[in-house]
């Protein structure tokens, strides 16, 4: 399968639910889901060539594979939130289980980067999760249950700036520039993954626009040093809950996980094994082959 197909679930909030778009490739009635959760500003087309990969390996071994890459609410195909306080951690979480309750998995492993990550400790750390919701083999890219104050700050400045643009180069031009820290990358593959970001604008001037609802920013504003500190000491706990296999990724040159919250990682909870991508900051996108072998030996081998 070249191409996902684009599928919906419905979520229950306050307002009387929303719409969570995923992206699926593979077999649709496969028992064994790998679910991809992008970043804060990003959406399920992120992980195709992670998908792709994924995908080709299970059909060169006769496996059955289900790749599902949500958009998380907010992003991409989703709805938007009529109440922006609804776009956090805990509430992404719940949307995550009202999909996972709609695939039905019979062995899960999640990938997620980023607050996909984050997401993904919270399901994975639930002491009592139900059956379709077991993950089996968790990938953290480049996050932890610490985060980094001042990374957290630099995230801020460009977060809700949705802009608009002539063109899709001018588009991913602007982009690279809060994105460099994702590592090197062709100018085709660049682009490639530029092009979900972007929708035109509803005014009809063929201009184009990032995909996800300037509200994003409002909540995460919002937050202190001490509702962070609060916020970390409950990721740790979910994190020490984990008996899902775990693989830490990290960014060598990341500002979002530091080498000692990594560390910590190997040691508590699940014990993580880590492994680092030099000349890669926050956070590595799984286009680079090395990158996408590690995730694809990590689940299937």
């Amino acid at each position: 399968m070249s191409q996902p197909s684009l599928e919906f679930v419905t979520c229950p909030d306050a307002q009387g639910g929303h719409r969570m778009a995923y992206w699926q490739w593979g077999q649709p009635d496969s028992g064994h889901v790998v679910l991809c959760v992008h970043g804060l500003t990003r959406q399920g087309r992120d992980f195709d060539v992670l998908a792709r990969a994924l995908c080709a390996h299970a059909a060169s071994a006769g496996h059955s594979l289900r790749v599902v890459c949500p958009d998380v609410v907010g992003r991409g195909q989703s709805d938007w939130l009529k109440d922006p306080q609804g776009y956090q951690i805990p509430f992404y979480a719940a949307d995550m289980l009202a999909l996972l309750q709609q695939l039905q998995a019979s062995t899960l492993d999640w990938v997620g980067t980023s607050m996909g990550g984050l997401i993904g400790m919270v399901v994975a750390g639930l002491p009592e999760a139900p059956a379709f919701a077991k993950v089996r083999r968790l990938v953290l890219n480049d996050v932890g249950p610490a985060l980094e104050w001042q990374a957290l700050q630099r995230i801020g400045q460009y977060l809700g700036k949705t802009g608009a643009f002539a063109t899709e180069q001018q588009a991913a031009d602007a982009m690279w520039v809060t994105s460099s820290t994702f590592g090197p990358h062709t100018p085709a593959q660049w682009l490639a993954l530029c092009r979900p970001m972007l929708k035109p604008l509803p005014d009809g001037s063929g201009r184009l626009t990032l995909h996800y609802d300037p509200a994003l920013a409002r909540p995460f504003a919002a937050a202190t040093p001490e509702s962070t500190a609060q916020g970390e000491a409950l990721l740790w706990q979910a994190y020490d809950h984990i008996s899902a296999q775990t693989l830490l990724i990290r960014g060598a040159d990341s500002d979002l996980l530091s080498p000692q919250t990594a560390q910590a990682m190997t040691q508590r909870g699940p014990k993580a094994r880590l492994i680092e991508f030099a000349g890669v900051g926050h956070a590595p996108t799984f286009v680079a082959n090395d990158q996408v072998q590690a995730v694809v030996e990590f689940l299937l081998d």
